[in-house]
């Protein structure tokens, strides 16, 4: 399976992303790095695709049939391929407090301490729906990395679409995100045009 292991902070840098985005608490003093070049067009939206692929640790196949599918969806193209990045089980896990990066919360997805609608589920990408509801396995919730990351989490809002209880270490998927409700700053038009060239 293909690893990015680029450190996280020169990539944030590299790519103009504030590392707080990424669920990192600190803040990078060093400001984006400045090109003396002046991005072309295919410049400017390749960097686009690429910050929302590494915010979303998502690799190029798998972004690529998610946008194809919001092409098939109905309403607007940028609009849907970003509510189908973020209707991402391991997003949604970071999303509700349950792990303190998206980095984070696929492992926890991927080593099977998640439960949607009381099943237990171990694959990242399954795209939630609205009525789901995602939960820490009973036999996880004393886990470290759990506790520390609701700590953590206490400081941060959970988006409207969602809905979380802590005591009980489970949230509800009330509807589909749209648009005005991901607080990314990704212009996902830049993308449609680059993939439809």
């Amino acid at each position: 399976m293909a690893v990015d292991r680029t450190p996280v902070l020169k990539r944030c840098r590299a790519l103009g992303i504030d590392p707080v985005d990424m669920g990192l608490a600190k803040e990078s003093n060093r400001l984006p790095r400045r090109s003396r070049r002046q991005l072309s067009e295919y410049g400017i939206q390749l960097r686009e695709k690429q910050k929302a692929k590494f915010i979303y640790g998502v690799l190029e196949k798998q972004f690529h049939n998610l946008y194809d599918q919001a092409i098939k969806d109905e309403g607007v193209t940028g609009d849907n391929l970003m509510s189908l990045l973020e209707r991402r089980l391991d997003n949604v896990v970071y999303r509700l407090g349950f792990a303190r990066t998206r980095k984070e919360a696929r492992q926890t997805v991927r080593h099977g301490h998640i439960t949607v609608n009381g099943k237990r589920l171990d694959i990242p990408s399954y795209r939630v729906k609205a009525g789901d509801v995602v939960a820490i396995g009973e036999k996880y919730t004393n886990l470290t990395p759990i506790k520390e990351a609701i700590v953590a989490s206490e400081a941060k809002t959970v988006p409207a679409w969602l809905e979380v209880d802590i005591e009980k270490l489970s949230g509800n998927v009330l509807q589909i995100p749209t648009r005005d409700q991901i607080d990314l700053d990704i212009n996902a038009q830049l993308i449609v045009e680059l993939y439809s060239k």
